[in-house]
Parts: structure tokens; sequence; C-alpha cells
């Protein structure tokens, strides 16, 4: 599976002809100006929680491409009433079999607010299972116990965790949490975007080597298959 690092939280790839991205967060990022939005073909945006920095490009993508919008109920509603029209609710929990694969909405422990003040619902990560792998997207989230059931029922391939610390889990606790939903693969994101949230590149590479985990941090636009 191919998988494009468009900056922060944002991740792009293409699962059995569907292309899917993930929380964009793309033209009000110093760090993605080379990206061009306008060029991105897209079927489905999921957005795991309503912070602007998860948020910014979804209304415009979605209004250009006509990509369903996959969040929980009141992120989902909240674009309705803004015109787009192609929304998928789900809830913590739940589970949906799409066209390219199965998508199960798991909890996340963080805050969710959208932009003007309204709420955002319950924060939340989602797990896919599709036939050319099976992964995690955290979305923003702190450790917690939950990860542990998640491969109690999906076998994964590899996680995208947060390791920009102070908003989210840091490095250590993205450690554990790759331990917790066993994999040994790890795509890093929500890290550098901010002052709050910069990181040291190497010393979080060799921290998960040393628990024998491969950290994969890419560079704004850099594509990597798992």
């Amino acid at each position: 599976m191919n998988l494009r690092y468009l900056g922060h939280a944002s991740i792009y790839t293409e699962i059995n002809g569907c292309k899917i991205l993930f929380d964009p967060f793309i033209t009000p990022n110093e760090l993605a100006s080379h990206i061009d939005v306008e060029k991105l073909e897209v079927d489905y945006i999921f957005v795991s929680h309503g912070h602007e920095d998860h948020v910014a490009d979804v209304k415009s993508i979605a209004l250009r491409t006509g990509a369903k919008i996959v969040s929980n109920f009141e992120i989902t509603t909240w674009f309705e009433n803004q015109g787009c029209e192609n929304v998928h609710p789900m809830n913590i929990g739940g589970n949906w079999n799409f066209d390219f694969g199965k998508v199960k909405y798991v909890n996340a422990v963080h805050s969710s607010t959208l932009p003007d003040g309204s709420s955002g619902g319950n924060p939340g990560g989602f797990v896919f299972e599709t036939s050319q792998g099976n992964f995690y997207y955290a979305g923003d989230t702190a450790l917690t116990m939950d990860m542990k059931l998640i491969p109690m029922q999906t076998k994964l391939d590899f996680a995208i965790l947060p390791i920009g610390d102070n908003f989210t889990m840091g490095v250590e606790d993205a450690i554990l949490a790759s331990h917790f939903v066993e994999v040994d693969k790890v795509l890093a994101m929500h890290f550098d975007t901010f002052g709050f949230i910069k990181v040291d590149h190497k010393q979080a590479i060799d921290k998960f080597k040393e628990a024998n985990i491969e950290l994969r941090i890419l560079e704004v636009g850099e594509e990597t298959t798992f």
C-alpha cells in the first residue's frame, strides 16, 4: 500500500481504486505550501475530529471533487450544513463496509471543537481492513488502553501515529501504542507543524528502533509503501 504524507496529520492513499484522504490541513500549513490542493483527486475524506488543523481543507476538497466525508455524526452534520451533501456519519465502535474495505471508528482521547466553536462530538481514529492491507490511523490521541482492543479483532500491518507530544502522544507513548496495537512499522504524523510539536527526527527513529519498531518520518509530499 502506497501512502503520501501531505503534512501534519494529512495522509493520502489509494485502496482498491478509491482515493482516500485523512484530515486535510494543507493550505494553511506553511510546510505544505508546495502541495497543490486543487490537483488532489479524492473519493473519501476521513476526519478524525473537529479541530481546524484537521478540517481546514475538507469543505473545499469535498465540494470540488464530490468526495464522501466520513466522520462522526456531529462533524458530518456540520459539513452538511455547509453544503457538503455526500457524507457518511459514524460513531465510536461502529463498523461499515465501504467499496474499498471495512472501517471501524475507534476511540481517541483528545478534544474536538469545530472552527466556529460548534461541538465536534467525540474524537476518534480509524481501523482499516482491506485486501491491500490493514492499518490504524490514530488521529490525535493520548495513549489509551483501548488500543489493546484493536489487535483482538484486526491484525494490523502498520499504524499511523502522532509523535509530536504536547497535544498528543509523544515518542515514548507512541512506542507503547505500537506495542498495544501489535505493529512493528509506524508512519509518523502530527509533528513539526508548530513550535509545540517539533521533534528530533533521528532521536525518535532511534528510540523506536531500540524497541524493534521501524518509524518512518516523511518529508511533506514524500511517499512510502507498506
